[in-house]
């Protein structure tokens, strides 16, 4: 019986493609694509795109992603496939869930 491979980590140069799924500009969708903006700036050490997915004009999206709650991020690439629910507010809560290369935190003077 052979052992399963391990699972390398994501490779710092390939891109992270973030989907997030929102409900039009309500209060929480707005919060959750500001702070996953700022997220991405300041610690993403890899290259990135964000897709912003409004399931108020296009619902049948959900279902590719079997989105159950909103908002909700969606890394697709690197695979496998991670998911995170909220307004991420909690930056190293949501690279932590989504398991993302980071860029260390600098301290403020």
């Amino acid at each position: 019986m052979s052992a399963a491979p391990a699972m390398s980590p994501p490779e710092s140069n390939a891109v992270v493609l973030l989907r997030l799924y929102v409900a039009g500009q309500s209060p929480k969708s707005v919060a959750a694509y500001g702070n996953l903006t700022r997220l991405c700036e300041q610690r993403l050490a890899a290259p990135y795109r964000i897709e912003v997915i409004d399931l108020l004009e296009n619902p049948e999206r959900a279902r590719e992603d079997q989105i159950l709650a909103i908002p909700t991020l969606v890394r697709r690439q690197p695979e496998p496939m991670r998911r995170v629910i909220g307004d991420l507010s909690d930056g190293d809560r949501v690279l932590l869930g989504l398991d993302i290369p980071v860029t260390p935190a600098t301290a403020n003077p």
